[in-house]
């Protein structure tokens, strides 16, 4: 098999990337995406090619030779509910939504990962590469599983990355075990009797209570749990139905927490309710606390760690790969797959001078696409018994 052209192979990925930045899509409603995700590999020339796997996800199978291991490869699709600030030729036609995240770019690197495989073969086996809808919040990989991706599209394991602002381009992070964080969403209603601002005394009004409240929260972390298991308390919303000359007689407080052990998201939720209950006594008011999962903490299976930084040290530069000094308190819907088979999730490098992720003048950095290529395909060829090329 002829090996491509990486020079015009990254040209192409380039106009790729920036076409899908141009037509960003929320989460479920990725069609123009899955469209021109499902036509490129068509015209790459996959064994089969999948539409509608879980809503608007996409599933690509490629063989070579008679192994019969399987390995997949993810990519989220989705954009983000951000307008974007940038005066780029390519920046976002569709008003208040962008990708702010970079999944423009992790769609690309996937996408020239099975042009180059197609290709240039070099494994034994079969690939999967799994176009994933709404990652950002938290169900596309759920839709995709219930919709029968292992039973339909089965694989031994699986492997993913996200594009990490900070890290250098060409450089690589990753560890074993827990690596990125559950995160579970909380709503906290508290309610009174609102009133004229002028008289407080003749109601029992909700601000005060959630203020103090805000600040009780705080103490889950600092004074509830263990200063060993890594978490994270935050009220994001504050919101109240009172104006400036009337106090309001309700206030919701709205927020999120996250943890590595289902056993900590268990204590925080107890602790939450215990603080909201007696918060609100305090203050003559009643509270409702709802609290809900939304994301599973990703743990890396330690061996397949141990086989993306070989396949990694082998095409990126020297010193270019390296383990990730703590895991990250965000969350990653590719943690729903790790309940059901191992895998390795990874970092790669966006740039020092990246804006930071879901931020209204980020970008992806073309720089990274090839990169992000060519460690898919070297994990590829590496776990299906093929040569890996620099």
């Amino acid at each position: 098999m002829a090996e491509l052209d990486r020079d015009a192979l990254k040209r192409e990925m380039t106009g790729w990337r920036r076409d899908l930045h141009a037509h960003p899509e929320f989460g479920f409603e990725e069609k123009r995406t899955a469209g021109f995700v499902a036509a490129k590999l068509r015209e790459f020339g996959l064994d089969d090619v999948a539409e509608g796997v879980g809503g608007t996800g996409i599933v690509g199978t490629l063989k070579r030779g008679s192994g019969n291991r399987t390995v997949a490869l993810r990519a989220d699709m989705d954009a983000l509910r951000i307008t974007e600030q940038s005066a780029t030729a390519y920046r976002s036609q569709n008003p208040g939504i962008m990708h702010a995240c970079g999944h423009d770019g992790h769609t690309t690197m996937l996408l020239g990962a099975a042009k180059l495989l197609a290709a240039e073969g070099g494994f034994d086996g079969t690939v999967r590469f799994v176009f994933q809808p709404a990652e950002e919040w938290g169900k596309g990989a759920l839709a995709m599983l219930d919709d029968g991706l292992l039973q339909r599209f089965p694989f031994d394991e699986i492997f993913g990355l996200h594009n990490m602002p900070g890290l250098p381009i060409g450089h690589f992070e990753t560890r074993a075990g827990p690596f990125m964080s559950a995160e579970d969403n909380f709503e906290i209603v508290l309610k009174g009797i609102g009133g004229h601002a002028a008289r407080p005394h003749s109601g029992n009004e909700t601000l005060v209570a959630a203020c103090a409240l805000v600040t009780n929260l705080q103490t889950i972390v600092s004074r509830r749990l263990s200063p060993a298991d890594i978490s994270v308390v935050s009220v994001t919303e504050l919101i109240t139905d009172g104006t400036r000359n009337a106090l309001p007689g309700l206030a919701r407080i709205l927020g999120d927490a996250r943890s590595f052990r289902p056993e900590v998201s268990a204590e925080i939720e107890r602790q939450m309710r215990v603080i909201a209950a007696g918060t609100a006594a305090a203050y003559n008011v009643t509270a409702d606390v709802t609290y809900s999962r939304e994301f599973v903490p990703l743990q890396n299976d330690a061996d397949l760690v141990d086989a993306a930084f070989v396949a990694a040290r082998r095409v990126l530069a020297d010193g270019a790969a390296g383990i990730a000094a703590e895991p990250m308190t965000a969350s990653e819907d590719f943690a729903r797959f790790l309940d059901h088979v191992p895998g390795c999730f990874v970092f790669l490098g966006n740039g020092e001078a990246s804006a930071p992720l879901h931020n209204s003048s980020y970008d992806f950095n073309d720089d990274g696409l090839l990169h992000g290529t060519n460690f898919h395909a070297a994990i590829v060829r590496q776990r299906l018994g093929g040569a890996i090329g620099k």
